[in-house]
């Protein structure tokens, strides 16, 4: 692309919307909704994926997300099923170092008792960082083989499903109606809510309590998610940056990536992490 640039004002100006088409469009997802006329598909833009409204589903991003949690799921009961004390195999030293990381940081962060918390500690911290990983894959591959597939040029299909807000949200809202599940299940609806009045500086000052406490009850699950998401979402734009060098973008491409191996895990690290730490300030009485 870079090769095909002049020195002509008017050249310049289509490479640069040539280059922001090519990012915008492998940053739009597959959608599939009603359509203003009343009947349901794909979208084949933007603007149509927008005129669906909030009744849409992006195909791309469940889809990954099913597949990437049937592949977690799958592989560690296969390794379960096949453990052996007397010979161990590679993957199943793999899957029982990941199972010890966890419990350990599990026993280290949640003071209290509760078979759940593990579980979903694991199920988290494995779950997102497969689906983080999907944004090490290149950035043409998978579009390329959609677009193939569909025989247009206009489909989107974007691949890393924590890119997308729905999925990061979502699951930091799941951890949000969890934290107040067990703050009412544990303290009583009673406690919960002085909790949020008297603390942190009495009842006298219920108002400056409340000023401090709601706002920062509400704002776990959106820093949940939107840090996940963001980290995520720029990773992904810099990969497409980069591939606008062209045949030019493998040293950076690599550099990037490499960079990106310490992103992957640590954001599936904190998200888990965090889930843990609500869930243990929820499970205890101040």
């Amino acid at each position: 692309m870079a090769s095909e640039a002049t020195q002509d004002e008017g050249h310049e100006v289509e490479l640069s919307q040539t280059q922001g088409e090519y990012i915008q469009h492998h940053l739009q997802f597959l959608t599939y909704g009603k359509h203003p006329d009343g009947h349901w598909g794909l979208a084949h833009s933007e603007e149509e994926a927008g005129d669906m409204g909030f009744m849409s589903v992006h195909v791309d991003t469940l889809g990954w997300s099913i597949v990437l949690g049937l592949l977690f799921v799958l592989s560690f009961k296969k390794a379960a099923e096949k453990a052996s004390a007397a010979t161990p195999t590679g993957f199943q030293n793999f899957v029982e170092w990941v199972f010890e990381f966890v419990e350990q940081n599990v026993k280290d962060t949640f003071h209290g008792t509760n078979s759940l918390i593990a579980p979903l500690a694991l199920t988290i911290f494995c779950w997102v960082i497969l689906m983080n990983f999907m944004d090490l894959v290149p950035v043409d591959i998978l579009p390329w083989l959609a677009q193939t597939i569909s025989g247009s040029h206009e489909t989107a299909f974007r691949v890393v499903p924590t890119t997308d807000p729905n999925i990061t949200l979502g699951m930091s809202f799941s951890v949000f109606f969890l934290i107040i599940f067990y703050s009412i299940k544990v303290k009583g609806t009673g406690g919960f809510l002085k909790e949020l009045a008297f603390q942190p500086f009495g009842w006298k000052m219920m108002p400056f309590n409340l000023l401090i406490e709601v706002p920062t009850l509400l704002a776990k699950p959106v820093s949940l998610g939107l840090r996940l998401y963001g980290n995520l979402y720029a990773g992904e734009l810099v990969f497409l940056l980069i591939a606008l060098f062209g045949v030019y973008q493998l040293p950076a491409h690599f550099i990037w990536a490499a960079f990106h191996l310490l992103i992957v895990p640590l954001q599936a690290f904190i998200f888990m992490m965090l889930t843990i730490v609500y869930l243990s300030q929820a499970c205890e009485h101040h």
